[in-house]
């Protein structure tokens, strides 16, 4: 049995393979339509969400499957005071597969710990998004042709961003990649990835301005500020609107830079850039659903002629 707690769970020919499977799907989804018929995959979203927790439903039931779990924790036995560890136990009973969120540091971890099905972390507070960063990394690929030998900018909150921690980590197995990290000081990227980029030989810089580096970029990662990490509302309300990405700082990026985001947005990505050919956030979205829906198959062992 096999789990997905962190993108580094796959090699890069895996994730080769995850990212073409999940290219067949958009392609052909009629072929999958049936693969999982009579399976269930158990959502457990401890903390809020609208994209990954529906983006895992609407994958098992394209699949053929179904769907079963909770939208928060006050909607589970966790308001009763019952155990990651038991909860999983009790949810292996019902369902194939199940995909946790949680609001703190290796929570899917120690789910896997105490699982009969496959675990797939959909993010531990501010630790790591690793299907995020699959449909990260689709989302590249398809856009550019390639995971590899080009300047990607990181901007927003580098501190608590787990979408941000799994993508760099993640990246930093393919070759020729500078990153620059662009936040303001209190948001800066935590030391334990600049050291890994360091170890092995990748380039980086880290900048306050958006401005001062835009033009550079081959694509650029927005993300908000994120209300739900900090410990008072005075520092939220200083730093949520430290950087707004317009059609002003847009006309001095190249014409085939493209923006990603994971979204949920707030104010750092004007509506008006919707309509930039560049902006890629919601096509993300989409591919979101072929990866987990590829990743679905190969936890489960599913293979499809």
């Amino acid at each position: 049995m096999r789990h997905c707690l962190t993108p580094l769970d796959f090699t890069t020919q895996e994730l080769e393979q995850l990212f073409d499977l999940a290219a067949d799907i958009e392609k052909n989804p009629d072929k999958y339509a049936h693969a999982c018929d009579g399976k269930k995959i158990a959502t457990l979203f401890y903390e809020p969400s609208t994209r990954t927790r529906l983006s895992f439903e609407a994958a098992m039931m394209n699949l053929g499957g179904k769907a079963l779990g909770f939208a928060g924790a006050a909607q589970s036995s966790a308001a009763k005071g019952e155990s990651v560890a038991d909860t999983i136990r009790v949810v292996s009973c019902f369902a194939d597969i199940a995909a946790i969120r949680h609001n703190k540091e290796g929570a899917a971890y120690v789910a896997s710990q105490f699982s009969g099905i496959p675990v797939i972390n959909a993010g531990d507070g501010g630790h790591e998004h690793p299907t995020q960063t699959l449909l990260d990394m689709m989302t590249i690929r398809q856009l550019k042709g390639r995971l590899n030998h080009f300047t990607i900018g990181i901007c927003g909150d580098l501190k608590f961003g787990r979408t941000v921690h799994s993508l760099v980590k993640t990246l930093a197995r393919y070759d020729d990649i500078h990153f620059v990290f662009i936040s303001p000081p209190e948001l800066r990227v935590p030391d334990y990835i600049t050291d890994l980029l360091e170890e092995k030989g990748y380039t980086y810089e880290e900048c306050i301005k958006l401005e001062d580096v835009i033009t550079k970029l081959d694509l650029l990662y927005m993300t908000r500020v994120q209300r739900e990490r900090f410990f008072n509302e005075e520092d939220y309300v200083r730093l949520k609107d430290f950087y707004v990405l317009n059609e002003k700082l847009m006309r001095r990026a190249k014409n085939d830079m493209y923006v990603l985001h994971p979204l949920p947005r707030v104010n750092e990505i004007s509506v008006e850039i919707d309509k930039d050919p560049r902006a890629a956030y919601f096509k993300q979205v989409q591919y979101g659903v072929y990866v987990r829906m590829a990743l679905i198959l190969t936890l489960l062992d599913i293979h499809v002629d």
